[in-house]
């Protein structure tokens, strides 16, 4: 080879310990990271403004959902002052809960659910207690019927002389308040009445309720459109299935019987059930669907101002917080005789969560 050709450059893989490579330039690392952290910082930023916008809207969306249902769940003529240390946020307060059968098919206006709840605002604890629907009232004063018969006679003798059937749904809540508080010698300050589509409509909003159904119950009716098809079980029951959970007495073969004091453990599970389903997260997102669908089945003596407080007060209660005291009895046709020791231990139930 001729010595003044010039030779071929070598790769950078051949060069020794002593070769001088040029380094081309590197940009600075400093900025790179703190262009991340700006960009990071405003997807932080945006994701917190959405947070804080959803979250007013939801705000704002329950607060004209719930004001509206109140508006619609108390019955008119209630609005009243109510002093200060008398509110159900500061004073423990036992309400009267009835379940309404007022299917047109039927004609009946019997209180198949009956419930008295005492609610301790210092605790955010409840006692319930459940009355057989069955159960035989012996009482000062009034005639022995079963219990779940008196509102309808108190509604209908109200109508005829009022001719106003707000105003006799008032007299007769007030009746039953005054007769049931009498019964476990306690002061009811307020009444509830829900019809049964308001229950299934309850239960639906909150997606359904998980239950343990604790037989086969099979019955239909055609009378009044009633189709029970449930299996024994753990299942997932919509709003329709809840209510014929808690309705189901018999099927249409007379085996499987179900007793008053079964409807009432049912109706306790699936009344823990809601309660839990509404303290969660997701049922959180759902409340104002459930007052929606409470507003158009439901009426109360409860004022305006003291339904808002009831809210706020015991918002977020879990199934822990609630006791349920069934009124336990035996069944001697065509009624549910009482058990005294159960009565006495009821009542004191009730006492205990209205003490200061």
């Amino acid at each position: 080879m001729d010595s003044n050709t010039p030779l071929p450059p070598r790769s950078s893989s051949k060069r020794g310990a002593g070769s001088v490579q040029q380094n081309k330039p590197v940009k600075p690392g400093k900025p790179v990271k703190k262009r991340r952290r700006v960009r990071w910082g405003r997807i932080i930023l945006l994701l917190v403004v959405a947070v804080v916008l959803f979250v007013g809207w939801f705000v704002v969306d329950l607060y004209f959902k719930a004001d509206k249902a109140i508006g619609e769940i108390a019955l008119p003529g209630q609005e009243v002052t109510v002093p200060p240390d008398q509110s159900v946020k500061v004073k423990p307060t036992a309400v009267l809960l009835l379940g309404l059968d007022s299917r047109e098919a039927t004609g009946t206006m019997n209180t198949d659910v009956i419930m008295i709840a005492a609610m301790n605002p210092h605790t955010k604890k409840s006692s319930i207690v459940t009355v057989p629907r069955d159960t035989k009232i012996e009482l000062n004063g009034y005639s022995a019927h079963k219990a779940n018969s008196y509102y309808a006679a108190f509604y209908r003798q109200a109508l005829k002389e009022t001719k106003d059937k707000d105003k006799a749904r008032l007299d007769a809540l007030d009746e039953m308040k005054t007769m049931f508080g009498r019964y476990f010698g306690i002061e009811i300050s307020y009444a509830g009445i829900i019809n049964f589509q308001g229950f299934s409509d309850v239960v639906d909003a909150l997606g359904g309720v998980e239950v343990d159904v604790d037989m086969d119950m099979h019955y239909v009716d055609n009378a009044d459109g009633t189709n029970i098809n449930l299996t024994k079980g753990r299942h997932t029951l919509d709003g329709d299935d809840a209510l014929d959970f808690v309705r189901y007495r018999k099927s249409n073969d007379g085996k499987n019987m179900s007793s008053d004091f079964d409807r009432n453990k049912r109706q306790g599970e699936v009344i823990g059930e809601i309660v839990d389903r509404l303290k969660s997260l997701g049922g959180a997102t759902k409340i104002g669907s459930v007052i929606e669908a409470v507003s158009g089945n439901m009426r109360t003596d409860i004022p305006e101002s003291e339904l808002r407080q009831f809210m706020f007060t015991y918002f977020g209660m879990g199934r822990g917080d609630v006791a349920f005291k069934p009124l336990e009895g035996k069944w001697v046709s065509p009624y549910v005789r009482v058990n005294e020791q159960s009565l006495a231990d009821t009542r004191q139930a009730l006492r205990t969560q209205l003490s200061d």
